[in-house]
């Protein structure tokens, strides 16, 4: 084992380690009170309690989070410890059902400090595996995760998409939001016939077309799959409106579970064009309506005919000081959809933005509830999909929460 002080390190302030003893995979730059050695952005780093011993070892951020967590111990070799994780992860994913399934060919496979490896989302799309880093310790391990991705028999990848979240060196722009909230910096393609137009792949039986290079996370919400498949089985006869659309998902499922029309809106033309052509990629026939529109002004002007609105906003909150106007932005569009919702209907709406904890979330509602002056009921709470799995130390990675309203 490679002595741990050949490697540079932080020391822990004295009072500042509890959460670092109950295995929170985060160090903030205020809990350090020592460096030692030459710490660079993305470099492997122990890190100390005060009385000098290793707690683990993590990469090193230089802002926001300072080092993210790999190991809650000595670690020697880095390479092996990444591909044990990714190993860890595969096997979770095969026992999930998603490897080798011909009926959903897209799903998560890393996921971050959920699969123990911060920084890291890696997510395939058929034979297409997209790396996004969110690191700067993590672009570096970018050509090992491709390695593996490629050299893996049962996941069948022929091509490596690069997302990069943060620069890789020097001055880090930091995402601390949860999920891929920060802007794309750069993307970068390896693949042997050429650069991927928007591919195809394939969710509970329905197909879909992503766009890899310039898409939303990804490309796709792969965290809503099972809240998609709920919709489609309450979705039969019903008038549904699927406001903040992007492209398309949840109206696609609408319409396989039956429903009588679909209305799909979002501010992007980009996204509404990308969300046609994957409406007709799945139905020849279908009452669907596409607008490009803002989200609020065109819920303050709906008329009273649908009994099925999907809310499903991006991130209202990226940072502290968003967090109340992203409640007054929750109030609002829940407040707009009540008052207009049928009587029996169904309102599903949810947030992604990590910093609104699920009690805030529902508190919105009530309020929206309250200023809508109709009677409300909580009959089902959504979660993020099962390939997005929450490292119960680190409960920020719980970050999508939904909710199904019946409305009287």
């Amino acid at each position: 084992m490679t002595p741990s002080f050949h490697r540079p390190a932080v020391v822990i302030r004295k009072g500042r380690e509890s959460s670092l003893r109950r295995r929170h995979p985060w160090v903030f730059s205020g809990a350090i009170a020592d460096r030692q050695g030459t710490l660079k952005a993305g470099s492997l780093v122990d890190v100390k309690g005060a009385d000098g011993r290793v707690v683990g070892v993590g990469h090193w951020g230089t802002k926001g989070i300072a080092v993210r967590m790999l190991a809650f111990s000595e670690v020697s070799d880095e390479n092996q410890l990444l591909h044990d994780r990714l190993n860890t992860a595969l096997a979770l994913r095969r026992k999930l059902g998603l490897v080798g399934s011909d009926t959903t060919t897209g799903f998560r496979l890393v996921h971050g400090e959920g699969d123990d490896l911060p920084g890291l989302v890696v997510d395939l799309y058929g034979e297409t595996a997209v790396i996004q880093c969110h690191s700067p310790g993590m672009w570096r391990l970018r050509g090992e995760v491709k390695e593996y991705l490629l050299g893996t028999p049962s996941l069948k990848i022929i091509r490596v998409v690069y997302r990069l979240v943060e620069s890789q060196v020097g001055d880090v722009n930091q995402d601390e939001d949860g999920d891929g909230d920060a802007e794309i910096l750069s993307t970068q393609i390896e693949n042997p016939d050429g650069s991927p137009a928007n591919l195809t792949f394939v969710e509970n039986g329905l197909r879909f077309l992503v766009d890899v290079s310039a898409g939303q996370k990804t490309g796709f919400f792969l965290d809503q799959r099972s809240s998609r498949q709920r919709i489609r089985e309450v979705s039969r006869g019903r008038h549904v409106l699927n406001a903040f659309s992007y492209t398309g998902a949840f109206s696609v499922y609408a319409l396989a579970g039956g429903a009588e029309s679909v209305c799909s809106v979002d501010a992007s033309k980009t996204a509404i064009d990308l969300c046609r052509q994957n409406v007709v990629l799945n139905f020849a026939k279908t009452t669907h309506q596409a607008e490009v529109a803002d989200c609020f002004e065109y819920l303050a002007q709906i008329p009273d005919t649908f009994d099925l609105i999907i809310l499903d906003p991006p991130a209202f909150a990226k940072h502290q000081r968003a967090i109340q106007r992203a409640l007054r932005g929750y109030e609002t569009i829940n407040t707009l959809a009540l008052r207009k919702i049928r009587p029996g209907g169904i309102v599903a709406t949810f947030s992604c933005s990590q910093l609104i904890s699920p009690e805030l979330f529902r508190e919105s509602v009530l309020r929206a509830a309250a200023a809508a002056d109709r009677k409300v009921k909580i009959v089902e709470h959504f979660h993020q999909a099962s390939c997005h799995p929450t490292n119960i130390f680190h409960p920020e990675g719980d970050y999508l929460k939904g909710l199904a309203l019946y409305v009287e």
